[in-house]
Parts: C-alpha cells; sequence; structure tokens
C-alpha cells in the first residue's frame, strides 16, 4: 500500500500530540545506543532522556558521528583542528551535566558534512554501529528523524536504520532540524507511534548541557561571518518540558 504524504504542519501537530510518556516507557528497560550527527544534538534532540535513563540506572552511549569542523569556515583563531578538539571537549562537558559518564560518550570522527550515505563506507558505518551496540548492550537505537532537512542527519537516519535491521534493534528518532521545516511542505512519514517524554525534571540540566555547546552559540567564535549559530528558533523548541521519540 502506498504510504501517503503529510504536510510537515500535520506531521508536527501528531508529534506534539503523542502520549505523554516517562523514561520506562520510551525505554523499557533496555539500554539505548543514541546517534548525533554533530556535537549539540545528543543535548538538543536527547538531553533529557539521557538524564533521565541515567538516572534511572540505565545509561545510554552516545555517538558523534562527525568531527563537526565545517561549522566556522575561514576562521584564523578556530581552523579545523582546534575546533574538533573544542567540539569533542563541548560534547563532553555537555554529557557529564546530564550525568552521562565520559565513557559513555564516543566520536566516529567522520568529516562535517560527509558522513556517508551509501556504497562502501555507509556499509562499515553501519557495521561499526552494529558493533557498538552489541559491546554495550543496546537494544534501542534512537537517530534522528529522517525528515531533518541536513544532509548528516539524513545519512545517520539511514545509517540507524539499516543497523536496527541488521541488528535487530529497536529503532526511535527525533526530530531537530525538522520542527524548522516550513509547514506546507510534504513529507512521507508511515510511522504514527511515538512518544512525548517528560522531562520536567531534567530541563535544568539540559538547558546546562545546551549551553555547554559555546562554539555554536556565537559568542565564541567571531572571526567567521558565515559562521553557524543555534537560532533562537530552535532553541525555544527544545526548552519545551517534553522531547518527542518518534515509534
Amino acid at each position: 500500500m502506498r504510504t501517503m504524504e503529510r504536510t510537515i504542519a500535520t506531521l508536527l501537530e501528531d508529534l506534539e500530540a503523542l502520549p505523554k510518556a516517562d523514561i520506562g516507557d520510551v525505554l523499557a528497560g533496555q539500554r539505548a545506543l543514541i546517534l548525533a550527527p554533530h556535537a549539540d544534538d545528543e543535548s538538543l534532540g536527547c538531553g533529557g532522556l539521557i538524564a533521565a535513563a541515567t538516572a534511572a540506572g540505565r545509561p545510554p552511549v552516545v555517538v558523534v558521528m562527525t568531527d563537526g569542523a565545517a561549522s566556522h569556515p575561514g576562521s584564523a583563531a578556530f581552523p579545523p583542528a582546534r575546533l574538533r578538539e573544542i567540539r569533542e571537549a563541548e560534547a563532553s562537558c555537555a554529557v557529564s551535566l546530564l550525568g552521562l559518564p565520559r565513557e559513555n560518550l564516543l566520536f566516529l570522527g567522520y568529516k562535517d558534512s560527509f558522513l556517508p550515505s551509501r556504497g562502501a563506507d555507509f556499509d562499515l558505518a553501519v557495521t561499526h554501529v552494529k558493533l557498538i551496540a552489541a559491546e554495550n548492550d543496546c537494544a534501542i537505537l534512537i537517530a534522528p528523524w529522517q525528515g531533518d532537512p541536513h544532509c548528516d542527519h539524513q545519512a545517520a537516519a539511514r545509517i540507524a536504520a539499516s543497523a536496527a535491521a541488521r541488528g535487530r534493534l529497536a529503532l526511535l528518532s527525533y526530530p531537530v532540524w525538522g520542527w524548522l521545516r516550513d509547514g506546507a511542505e510534504l513529507v512521507c512519514e508511515p510511522r504514527r507511534g511515538g512518544w512525548r517524554l517528560d522531562i520536567t525534571a531534567h530541563q535544568h540540566a539540559k538547558r546546562h548541557a545546551i549551553a555547554a555547546h559555546a562554539s555554536q552559540h556565537g559568542a565564541l567564535i567571531t572571526d567567521s561571518p558565515t559562521g553557524f549559530r543555534l537560532p533562537r528558533h530552535l532553541l525555544d523548541v527544545f526548552a519545551r518540558p517534553f522531547e518527542v521519540f518518534i515509534a
């Protein structure tokens, strides 16, 4: 049967109306492996889940997939090698603020904006993710939503879907940039289930984790005119007392 298209506005309304849940409902007692295309995606999309799961005694494993070194092109003060180090340090600080042990944070180091979505490198990435899940006894894979309008997010979604199928893992998706898409756009999303995870008890920690990614907030790196800066309207989305996970 052909999957029907929906507008982004309708889809987002559906996501915001998903059943309210706690961490027990979402993870069902299992350990999660979280894929973050860039350092900061883990805090934006899953910061509350990371804090809640850790507090519940099931700390997830967080994998940052790219080096994030393309966020501020042309910066003399923060060339790619230094920016890579800064972003790793920021991610380490962020997850610690969420209560996650540093050893639960891994970096794959793919070049920013070049996460593979096909071919031999894609297959290697899928195998690597599946191996990390097996080595850490993770039964749930949490990755960006396929409708996020960024090449690395879309590649991460494809890697996750393939790894979940090959490793027989449950798959959950979290939107990041999808929240800002034009509401009139059409999207194919066959899944209609999932949860709104209540993160009220962990909003403070999440806010500080997001702030720990200082290089992405505009004040740290000032010599890159086209440098990336997290937009206020996206930060407002992730200040809400819930996180959405599509099942």
